[in-house]
């Protein structure tokens, strides 16, 4: 049984700065990859950022420059610091978690942390 579970979401003014966190836990041997995905109302769930196990990182461009994808490998958790947020960044946030356990490779997301941008 593993889960992923994200935190730090919130309301922040235009400009302004939040951190999320996203922790793994339960029975995993490994951590392969994490990544912060996002969805607005109406619009399709979309990559926000992405970093692999080998340190590969990947941003979308609307973020690059401002979000900036970390890792604590001790504790199995990734943070996404946005700054400079903007109206446009307003959306529910997803962690999702490539995890290795003893059954197998598996995607795993979590619930989800609202992030409202508004002055």
């Amino acid at each position: 049984q593993v889960q992923v579970v994200e935190s730090g979401g919130g309301l922040a003014q235009p400009g302004g700065s939040l951190r999320l966190s996203c922790t793994a836990s339960g029975s995993i041997f490994s951590i392969y990859s994490m990544g912060w995905y996002r969805q607005a109302p109406g619009k399709q769930r979309e990559l926000v950022a992405h970093l692999t196990s080998g340190g590969s990182i990947k941003y979308a461009d609307s973020v690059k420059g401002r979000f900036t994808i970390s890792r604590d490998n001790s504790n199995n958790t990734a943070y996404l610091q946005m700054n400079n947020l903007k109206p446009e960044d307003t959306a529910v946030y997803y962690c999702n978690a490539e995890l290795g356990t003893s059954t197998g490779i598996f995607a795993s997301w979590g619930q989800g942390t609202q992030v409202t941008v508004s002055s």
